[in-house]
């Protein structure tokens, strides 16, 4: 995967673009950091790309909780348990909404 920052993309779209096109993938740097992914996309394909990048993003997240929750060992919380921590969210947000 190749690497462009900011500037180019500032300086040289077209170039970018057409980088963008025969690579299909780009890593955008700011700073010398990675900031954005650009995908190549077109109307036929943007539902099914973007359906793939929530479902990953979700795994993702739904993986660190359970890292998270082993390290923490908030694995082996009881039903009950699990269950005054879920009341007290949904306490937490009624209250927010009044």
């Amino acid at each position: 995967m190749n690497f462009y920052t900011v500037r180019d993309l500032r300086t040289h779209p077209k170039q970018i673009w057409e980088k963008l096109a025969i690579e299909r993938e780009l890593i955008i740097t700011i700073n010398g950091k990675p900031s954005a992914l650009m995908i190549d996309i077109n109307d036929e394909n943007i539902e099914e790309v973007l359906a793939s990048f929530r479902q990953s993003r979700t795994m993702r997240a739904v993986n660190k909780l359970r890292i998270n929750a082993v390290k923490n060992k908030l694995d082996t919380l009881s039903m009950e348990e699990i269950n005054a921590e879920i009341n007290a969210v949904r306490q937490k947000k009624g209250s927010q909404n009044d």
